[in-house]
This record gives structure tokens, C-alpha cells and sequence, in this order.
């Protein structure tokens, strides 16, 4: 394995219990989580006390979180801001106490049928909102290509980079996103945007139907895109996500990859996802 690669999860698509999450990604040698969802809540809808606890369970285990997998961002760009940046304030917050350098973002779903370039400038300001707030703090903003939402394909991505130019707004590359929206993952979008990425999402997708597979089996080119962030010299963290629910493959998968004796459902999702990950590497 290439230890430039820093394996870390969203460890809720195990299992909504803490104690469970990290169970299981020690059996898989994964000490970091992109902290989401904890015992059934999002992390930012917890108080900072509270936070102060998990952080406590979280060392008595020896884990440490790649980033806050925020969902800021993630509502209509015609919503009222105000309370969503009093929100991120309070992210921000959340992150310094977890002791992550990052938090994942998103850039605002656009309303359907129209145009997203009508709503550049709103997303550009609310950005700008986002980084005036996080100055000062060390924290970097990853801005994740979500379906629907203002980057979602490698262009406006780059605008995105390009228009905001700061050293504290850098991109997660997520290829299964990439091809939910029909946008080739390499050698198109990540060379437009590999001087912008610093973090990778671990989930690939068909452009058929554009359904969620284990790592290197859809189209979103894994393989290369690992080989050439290898080439790059690239240090970083890779977050499984592994989505695999409603995965028709599973049940064929499964009894080819597992031996060991896990639960049904979440754990025995995430060990198809890192075993098909490790293979990559």
C-alpha cells in the first residue's frame, strides 16, 4: 500500500452507534473517520459539550477525523442564508474541538431546470461568506461535486477554485458523483482539477444507471486516478463511501470478499468497499 494514502470513512453507513463504528474500522486497520452522523444525528446538530464527548470516546480509541462531513451547503441557493452561515459558524467550532483540519462543504442546489450560471454570484458570495468566517481558524473548506448543486461538473468546480482563490477552499474529488451527473472522471474532470484536489471520496458508479458500485467497478476510473495522484506525489486522505444498499451485486460480492463473521447490513457493506479499495492500491 502506498502510505501517502491515508485511509479514513463515513463511518454511519456501518453502523449509527460510535462504539460500533469503530469496532469494525479496526478490524479493517482504518484509524480516522469523516465524521457525519453519530448515534443517529449529524454531528453539527450536536452541542459543543457534547461534541467534547465524543471527542473523548473518540481518543480512548486511538481515532482521529479526517474531516467534518458537514451539510452545509447542501440546501436550495434561493433559501434564506442567515441561520445556514450561523450554522457553519458553529461547524467551525465543532471542527477545532475534533481537532480536523478540514470540514466538507457543498455549493447549494440550483433549481431544476434553470440555468446555474444565474446563481453564480450568490454562490461565489456565500462562499465568501465561508471563508471570511473560517479566517484565521486553520481550517480548510472542501468543496465536495455533489449532483445538483452549483459544482457539480469539473467546470464550475474550477470557477468555483479559480474565482475564490484561497488557500483555505480546496476540492474533494468524488468520482461516483462525477458519473452520476455523465461527466468523465479521467482522464476529463480530474485534469482539469488536480492542482485543486486534496482529498478523494472512495465510491464508484455506472454511467448506465448510474448505480453506486464497489471501487474499480463502475466507470469512474479508480485505478487511474489513484495511479496518478501516485505519480503526483500526492498525500491525502481517501474516505470510503460506500453506498452499497441497494448494490445488486452485493450478494454475489460478498461471499467472495468476507471471511469474517460480521453482522449483516453496514459492516458487511464497508468490508466489500475496503477490500475493493485495497485491491486498487
Amino acid at each position: 500500500m502506498n502510505y501517502n494514502f491515508v485511509l479514513s470513512a463515513f463511518a454511519d453507513e456501518i453502523d449509527p452507534d460510535l462504539k460500533v463504528q469503530m469496532e469494525v474500522l479496526k478490524q479493517h486497520g482504518i484509524q480516522y473517520i469523516e465524521m457525519r452522523g453519530v448515534n443517529g444525528r449529524n454531528i453539527t446538530d450536536y452541542t459543543l459539550e457534547e461534541v467534547k464527548r465524543i471527542k473523548n470516546q473518540l481518543d480512548e480509541q486511538d481515532f482521529r477525523i479526517s474531516a467534518v462531513g458537514s451539510p452545509i451547503g447542501k440546501i436550495q441557493i434561493t433559501d434564506d442564508f442567515t441561520p445556514h452561515l450561523e450554522k457553519f459558524r458553529h461547524t467551525l467550532e465543532i471542527a477545532k474541538i475534533l481537532e480536523t483540519d478540514y470540514i466538507r462543504m457543498f455549493s447549494f442546489y440550483i433549481p431544476r431546470e434553470e440555468d446555474p450560471a444565474r446563481y453564480r454570484e450568490e454562490v461565489l458570495n456565500r462562499w465568501k461568506a465561508f471563508l471570511g468566517a473560517a479566517e484565521g481558524s486553520g481550517i480548510t473548506l472542501l468543496h465536495e461535486n455533489e449532483k445538483d448543486i452549483y459544482g457539480d461538473t469539473p467546470e464550475r468546480c474550477l470557477d468555483l477554485a479559480e474565482s475564490l482563490n484561497s488557500e483555505s477552499f480546496r476540492l474533494i474529488f468524488d468520482p461516483a458523483n462525477f458519473i452520476q451527473c455523465d461527466v468523465e472522471t479521467y482522464p476529463k474532470a480530474f485534469t482539469m482539477l488536480q492542482d485543486h484536489i486534496v482529498y478523494l471520496h472512495i465510491k464508484d458508479a455506472l454511467f448506465s444507471n448510474h448505480q453506486v458500485v464497489p471501487a474499480g467497478q463502475g466507470d469512474g476510473k479508480l485505478k487511474e486516478i489513484l495511479d496518478a495522484l501516485k505519480d503526483k506525489g500526492f498525500r491525502g486522505f481517501l474516505s470510503l463511501e460506500p453506498h452499497l444498499a441497494n448494490f445488486t451485486g452485493f450478494s454475489e460480492l460478498e461471499t467472495d470478499v468476507i471471511t469474517a463473521d460480521l453482522p449483516d447490513g453496514g459492516p458487511r457493506e464497508f468490508a466489500v468497499a475496503a477490500h475493493a479499495l485495497k485491491s486498487l492500491l
